[in-house]
């Protein structure tokens, strides 16, 4: 991946052959913008590029600004500049290379703009007399010059050449030529005064020509700038180091941030586990954090999504996300993605942004503050050289920042509040700033950020798909290093078996850190796996510290040789200090100290070398340290820190030190791994004292998270008082129902063994079976049926938020187990039931009253119609599909469709079938071809009375509406299209209505 896709400022410059010869600029891989004067009258002109030559289609032009844009067929990037197009592995299907199109600024100033530069092919630079050469001029744009006519004006540092006798002017060509400041375009070269002494150029600016709505339209729709039109910058000042400096800044986060840890691949890799980011990359799944009710406002949107999607169209995001479930493996591979300019069409917006990176972990190691602008470039220690003076502000306030902040939760909750005191002045200081945030899910309360304009996500866990998806990848690249391709092919195939019959298993690696734990183990093992998570780690600790040297043949490396309790003795010291200090990065110092007194109690091991030797033994062979900066460590992963931590507590006798803690919601993962480490009288303590710790607080969440942590604590306990046990269910049941998203996700966790402790739902009230219903359908399977069931049959003579509640993890449950038992006994009238599935679409028969259905994703026309058949639909939603070419799928329905929405639908090529529709009454396209074929087949619906178009895509940036005058009774409804783009709205008088 090379930073910043793309050709350079220079590459950028083209020769236009029009009406005469003239310059004009690459925007993006297929457009390029000239001057009208240059094309003339014609439609068409030849581009060269140096090597490259094709006849453009001129789609917009403008006299009165003298601009013009033309699109070639194929892309004019010199060879050197294309970038590799393809997916990387774990991306989705749909997924492509992308290319960030030309940075764009306005002048944001009444001072002349040095150190501007203009680049083009005039006529004095040809060489034998004939031959075009590009040419380079440097100067200053005077902001005020041309402020009454709107030009921009380009001032020339020296004469750029001599004016000659006949009246022809040297710099002939020169026109369309781009003007930069920078790497950003201000505009294009329009005419040279000759009463100037061609001392200035004049200049049509480029805030002007994108404000041209029919500009924009056209831009949009060619289609290779996936991320649409580039946000305009302000400049006050080129900085011409700041571009050189972004490129080594790219190449710095590539180096720092393209490669990652795959757990149990060092067992085989000649790499030491060392593997590139799109290799380990899984694209996992997000879910929108529902309102304060608990409830989506549009189902459809509800659905999970890829979180690529869901950041596509959210600028500030703070995403949840349990420990393994890949949070810091998305903040580096957006990183990376992002400033190479190379991340695929939904996020193609963050191309080009400069991201900056803030591990809050090496903060609190490093002991250093929340960092000032001019720090941000620093906090992750790339290897590169200190910045331009004041680059970052100047990053900052072009809106060009993507501020990337890793480990919330890893700030103590004391310092939490300063935490969002420098975030909330960072970003109203510089409010154009994307960012998203990392936390573990109840490190901070609901809504932490609300004020600054963040949206919540929560990571989910994998889903089926996702860990055979993981469990193949992590089998392909054990294959890359490793002779025996046969046997682990067996292995895989043994693995997804074992997976496909064991819902315990699956439900143990639905984190990629697990699962990748369960891969290692699975082949280490020769297809014996243990069965719970506390078996899960020690066996990998097992692998880690007692197997890894033996494998390898390696005797006494660093000349010490130590046991796996010896190495976990060692490790455990090191662990529960960093847990005390609400850290997870140390200095080589600080944990020779921690060393040194560790080894006063273990002889065997203080002879073999000191404190630097065990240390530099640990680092080397125990795989689970790794130096993330120069002089700062860490454990591989924060589980195994805890794990570990956990372990020196209880061994220690601090059980009561612990508990002390039990309030704190960072402490949570350590007292739950503690479970694992109790003996039979331990353990009754934690638990114990957990409730009371719960009993301790104040009703709400925080007592509903101890109670649920003390049964988590329970449940996988080898034996346990029956007391105790009845202490737990009293206390869980106690907090049912939940009353909040924050209590259900707590209570969710302990899976099906919650479900016998709900309450009767004959006793509860309208939002208490709903909160229920949540309940119980984010803890799904075939289990949960019976409990689904007795909610509907509650709930039989209702609708609305109970039937939504039922309706919406369907995909959670059986597919025809739960159509048949629950989804039949609903009265769904108001209600839209989402299908996101194969199997669900299938078993759609099987749900007679459904009357509304959303159906999210790629569906075949085949699969559409098999699903279909047979239905009673009057309200139907075709969204998110890439598959279909056309609505003929829909014709089994036709006969009782009132409503037919179809949006964000990449392949569909028109609108065929349409008239098979004739019940149908109202009809919304968003983000569909709009032509007048379309609009023809549109008027031959004759009971439509509501026609709403949202940002429909226009052939020649027009909307021809005369088909539609013979409608006297159709009401059409337009967003995100000018009155100026419209053809034949006066005879529709107010039926037609421009929606804002």
């Amino acid at each position: 991946m090379s930073p910043l896709a793309g050709p350079t400022v220079g590459g950028r410059t083209v020769v236009v052959h029009g009406r005469q010869q003239g310059s004009g600029v690459l925007l993006t891989p297929r457009t390029v913008l000239t001057c009208a004067h240059v094309i003339g009258p014609g439609r068409s002109a030849r581009v060269t590029n140096p090597g490259r030559t094709q006849l453009c289609q001129v789609v917009w032009s403008d006299d009165e600004l003298d601009a013009a844009l033309l699109v070639a067929p194929e892309s004019l990037y010199p060879a050197a500049d294309r970038p590799a197009h393809g997916k990387p592995p774990g991306t989705p299907r749909k997924a492509l290379a992308a290319v960030r199109p030309v940075r764009m600024s306005a002048v944001a100033t009444d001072r002349p703009v040095p150190e501007c530069v203009i680049t083009g092919f005039p006529e004095i630079q040809r060489y034998d007399g004939r031959r075009i050469e590009a040419d380079q001029y440097r100067g200053a744009v005077l902001p005020l010059a041309g402020l009454i006519r709107r030009t921009m004006v380009f001032e020339f540092d020296r004469p750029p050449a001599a004016e000659r006798d006949d009246g022809s002017t040297a710099l002939a060509g020169l026109s369309g030529a781009p003007v930069y400041a920078g790497e950003s375009l201000l505009g294009i070269v329009s005419r040279i005064p000759r009463s100037r002494h061609l001392l200035r150029a004049e200049c049509v600016p480029i805030s002007l020509i994108v404000s041209d709505p029919g500009f924009r339209a056209w831009f949009d729709r060619v289609g290779d700038a996936p991320g649409g039109l580039p946000r305009l910058e302000s400049v006050t000042h080129a900085h011409p180091d700041d571009p050189r400096y972004e490129e080594e800044y790219a190449r710095a986060l590539s180096a720092e941030y393209r490669r990652t840890k795959v757990f149990g691949l060092d067992e085989l890799s000649r790499r030491d586990a060392e593997w590139d980011l799109d290799t380990a990359y899984l694209s996992l799944e997000a879910a929108p954090r529902p309102d304060r009710e608990g409830h989506a406002p549009d189902p459809a949107e509800s659905v999970p999504q890829r979180v690529e999607t869901l950041l596509a169209d959210r600028p500030r995001v703070l995403l949840r996300g349990d420990a393994g479930t890949g949070k810091t493996t998305l903040i580096w591979w957006l990183a990376a993605h992002a400033a190479a300019g190379t991340l695929d069409a939904r996020l193609a917006g963050l191309n080009g942004l400069v991201p900056y990176v803030v591990p809050l972990r090496t903060l609190r190691a490093q002991g250093a503050g929340f960092p000032s602008p001019a720090r941000l470039p620093g906090v992750s220690r790339l290897v590169i050289d200190d910045p331009p003076d004041g680059w970052a502000g100047r990053v900052l306030e072009s809106g060009r920042a993507l501020l990337l902040v890793d480990g919330l939760d890893e700030v103590p909750h004391d310092d939490r509040e300063e935490a969002h005191r420098w975030l909330s002045a960072l970003l109203r200081r510089y409010p154009r700033t994307r960012a998203l945030v990392t936390v573990r899910p109840l490190a901070v309360a609901p809504d932490w950020l609300e004020a600054e304009g963040f949206e919540e996500l929560n990571l989910l866990p994998m889903r089926d798909a996702d860990i055979a998806a993981f469990t193949a990848a992590w089998h392909a690249a054990a294959r890359l290093d490793d002779d025996g391709h046969e046997a682990l092919r067996e292995l895989e195939r043994d693995l997804t078996e074992q997976f496909a019959l064991s819902p315990a298993l699956r439900e143990l690696a639905r984190t990629p850190l697990l699962c990748a734990v369960i891969c290692a183990l699975h082949r280490l093992r020769e297809g014996f796996l243990p069965q719970t998570r506390w078996e899960l780690y020690r066996s990998a600790l097992q692998m880690l510290l007692g197997r890894r040297d033996q494998r390898r043949k390696v005797d006494r490396p660093e000349g010490v040789r130590l046991t796996v309790e010896e190495h976990q003795q060692l490790l455990q010291r090191i662990a529960v200090w960093l847990v005390r200090g609400g850290q997870s990065e140390f200095s080589e110092d600080s944990a020779i100290r921690r060393l040194d007194r560790a080894l006063t109690g273990m002889p065997q091991v203080g002879a073999q070398g000191d404190a630097r030797r065990i240390l530099t033994h640990l680092l080397n062979r125990s795989g689970l340290l790794q130096e993330r900066n120069d002089g700062v460590y860490q454990f591989t992963h924060r589980t195994f820190q805890d794990f570990l931590a956990a372990k020196e507590f209880i061994e220690g006798d601090h059980l009561h030190e612990l508990l002390r803690h039990a309030p704190e919601p960072q402490w949570h993962d350590v007292l739950l791994l503690a479970a694992g480490h109790c003996s039979r009288r331990e353990l009754p303590v934690l638990i114990n004292g957990l409730l009371a710790a719960g009993r301790a607080v104040r009703k709400g969440g925080r007592r509903t998270a101890l109670y649920a942590l003390a049964a988590l604590c329970a449940q996988h306990a080898a034996w346990l008082d029956a007391s105790v046990h009845h202490k737990v269910r009293t206390a869980v049941a106690e907090v049912l129902p939940p009353r909040t998203t924050e209590e259900r996700q707590s209570l969710a966790q302990l899976g099906p063994s919650v479900l016998p402790l709900l309450p009767e739902a004959s006793g509860l009230g309208r939002a208490e079976l709903e909160q229920v219903a949540e309940l119980v359908g984010t803890i799904g399977g075939a289990a949960a049926v019976p409990y689904a069931r007795r909610l509907a049959l509650a709930g039989a003579d209702s609708a609305g938020g109970l039937s939504s509640a039922l309706t919406r993890d369907w995909a959670n449950y059986p597919p025809a187990e739960y159509a048949e038992e629950v989804l039949a006994l609903l009265d769904l009238s108001r209600t839209v039931l989402v299908i996101t599935a194969r199997e669900q679409l299938s078993r759609l028969r099987l749900v007679p009253h459904a009357r509304s259905v959303a159906l999210v994703g790629d569906f075949t026309a085949r699969e559409l119609r098999s699903g279909l058949e047979g239905s009673q639909l009057r309200t139907l939603a075709l969204v998110s599909n890439d598959t279909v070419t056309d609505l003929t799928a829909l014709a089994p329905c036709a006969e009782g469709l009132r409503e037919l929405g179809v949006g964000h639908c990449g392949g569909l090529e028109g609108l065929a079938g349409l008239t098979d529709l004739q019940a149908l009454e109202d009809l919304t396209l968003t983000d569909v071809l709009v032509s007048p074929a379309e609009l023809e087949l549109i008027a031959g619906l004759p009971r439509l009375r509501l026609l709403t178009l949202v940002q429909p895509r226009l052939p020649a940036d027009r909307l021809v509406l005369t088909p539609l005058h013979s409608r006297p009774h159709l009401v059409i409804e337009l967003t995100g299209v000018a009155k100026g783009q419209v053809t034949g709205r006066t005879k529709l008088g107010n039926r037609l209505v421009f929606a804002p």
